[in-house]
C-alpha cells in the first residue's frame, strides 16, 4: 500500500521561472530538490550571463561568463524523464512571449521598470490558463514580515501593486512582498532572499497542485 502511494507521488506539471537572478536561483534550487511530487518540468528564462558580483551563483559552483539559466540545468542531476530542466537564454519580451507555457509562471525579474513586462507575462499566462505568482517590493534586513496575498486583497499603499493594476492586473495573481522598496533606504539581504524564495516555492507548489487537480 505504501509503495503504491509512493509510486503515485511523481512529479507532475510544469513551472516557468521568468528571471533567474539571486532570487530565481534560490527558487530554482528549492524546486529541483522537491521529492515525491513537484514539477516534472522547469523552464528557466534569462538572457543574462553570470558576473563576478553574482556571489550566490559562484558559491554554488557557477562560472563567470556562462548563462544564468543554464546553471539550474547544470545543477539538476535528475534524468529528464523524471524532472526536466529547460534553459531559455533569452529575456521574455513581446517577440517571444509565446514561449510561456507553464502551469505555474513565477515572475522574478528585477532592474529598472519591469512592471509592463511582468504585466504582459501575467496576461499571457492567464490567457493560456496558467497560474501566476510574483513579487512587489522585496527589500529588507531579514526581520520584515513576508506578505502573501492575491493582488485583489492588497490596499493601495504598495506602489508596485498599483502599477500592476494600472496595467490591468487586478486579480488572480499571487504577490509575495515585504512592502519595502529602494526608497526605504534599506538593502536586500540574503536572509530576505531566502525567505522570499522559500515562500514563493511553497506558494508555487500549492498553485501547481491546484492546477493539476482541476
Amino acid at each position: 500500500m505504501i509503495q503504491e502511494m509512493e509510486n503515485n507521488l511523481l512529479p507532475k506539471g510544469s513551472i516557468d521561472l521568468v528571471g533567474f537572478g539571486r532570487l530565481g536561483l534560490r527558487t530554482g534550487i528549492n524546486l529541483i530538490q522537491v521529492h515525491r511530487g513537484g514539477p516534472s518540468k522547469i523552464t528557466v528564462f534569462d538572457g543574462q550571463k553570470i558576473s563576478e558580483s553574482d556571489i550566490i551563483f559562484l558559491l554554488n559552483g557557477a562560472e563567470v561568463g556562462t548563462y544564468k539559466s543554464d546553471f539550474l540545468k547544470e545543477l539538476s542531476t535528475h534524468s529528464a524523464s523524471f524532472r526536466e530542466v529547460v534553459s531559455i537564454t533569452e529575456d521574455i519580451s513581446e517577440d517571444n512571449i509565446d514561449l510561456i507555457t507553464g502551469d505555474v509562471v513565477v515572475i522574478e525579474i528585477a532592474g529598472g521598470n519591469t512592471i509592463p513586462v511582468a504585466a504582459n507575462i501575467i496576461k499571457k499566462a492567464h490567457e493560456i490558463g496558467s497560474k501566476t505568482i510574483g513579487t512587489a517590493g522585496i527589500f529588507g534586513i531579514g526581520d520584515e514580515e513576508i506578505v502573501v496575498k492575491d493582488i485583489s486583497e492588497f490596499d493601495d499603499s504598495n506602489p508596485a501593486i498599483e502599477e500592476l493594476r494600472k496595467e490591468g492586473i487586478t486579480e488572480n495573481h499571487m504577490i509575495v512582498t515585504t512592502s519595502k522598496f529602494i526608497r526605504d533606504g534599506i538593502p536586500i539581504t540574503p536572509y530576505v532572499l531566502d525567505g522570499i524564495a522559500n515562500t514563493i516555492t511553497k506558494e508555487a507548489l500549492k498553485l501547481l497542485i491546484e492546477k493539476n487537480n482541476l
